[in-house]
């Protein structure tokens, strides 16, 4: 993937080449400006690829996929709508819902969603009325309550606190783990990428290459005292010393 044209092209990612199962939970890391997002653009179809293949479910991507749902470090929610409308505002612009789109219909299932991360008493709240890690909540729930197959999170959590951070973290856990939608998560965060991912891909700096696809070995669902124990503090070292001689 490059952008510009010609002489002035920047080459973003090159000869990348990986293949994500159904249901999985995988995590991408690397140096800063490595690619990762844009690796993101390109599976989401919002950006074509200038050479190579990119397929899902066998399909060739040749534009945005409408089976993916996305969720970035800010939540960018309108700040005139209140939870419930921000969650339902996909359903009101993606097919076939649109094409019969009603509050009353589709309310119940955007409020059981919102219950399910624990906001189910902040409903009718708006933006500016949710802490920091309520309105991520808001924005993931938003992100899945058209039911997409693929949940691509870019930085999600990098601007909250880490108490906040690890709290989501284990929503993010019960959400994917209930849903078994396949995620994709970008992030800085070495520990976040270990606790979530069933595997972590690790990018070299740029034009962004895969420099190693490191499985996970501890068993789901992880309890936050996994993070804590040796094993797991080893392999966050390791891929910290492979972003390092990236």
């Amino acid at each position: 993937m490059a952008y510009g044209r010609g002489a002035a092209a920047v080459r973003a990612i090159d000869e990348v080449s990986l293949e994500i199962t159904h249901g999985e939970f995988i995590a991408v890391v690397g140096p800063s400006g490595c690619g990762k997002s844009s690796l993101m653009k390109l599976i989401s179809g919002l950006h074509p690829p200038a050479s190579g293949t990119l397929t899902f479910e066998g399909r060739p991507v040749s534009g945005p996929l409408q089976s993916v749902g996305m969720a970035f470090q800010n939540s960018n929610l309108l700040p005139w709508r209140n939870a419930l409308d921000n969650v339902l505002l996909p359903l009101e612009i993606v097919e076939p819902y649109r094409r019969d789109f009603s509050k009353e219909k589709y309310a119940p299932k955007a409020r059981a969603l919102l219950a399910s991360v624990g906001l189910a008493g902040f409903t009718e709240k708006h933006p500016w009325e949710l802490s920091g890690g309520m309105q991520q909540r808001t924005s993931i729930c938003r992100a899945l309550i058209h039911e997409p197959e693929v949940l691509l999170l870019d930085e999600p959590f990098a601007a909250l606190d880490a108490f906040t951070r690890e709290e989501l973290w284990q929503a993010l856990r019960d959400l994917q783990a209930a849903r078994k939608v396949t995620v994709m998560l970008v992030t800085h965060d070495l520990r976040e990428a270990v606790f979530l991912a069933d595997t972590v891909y690790v990018m070299s700096s740029r034009p962004g290459r895969i420099v190693r696809r490191c499985p996970v070995p501890f068993p789901r669902p992880r309890d936050l005292e996994v993070t804590y124990t040796q094993p797991f503090q080893d392999l966050v070292h390791e891929l910290r010393a492979l972003i390092g001689r990236g």
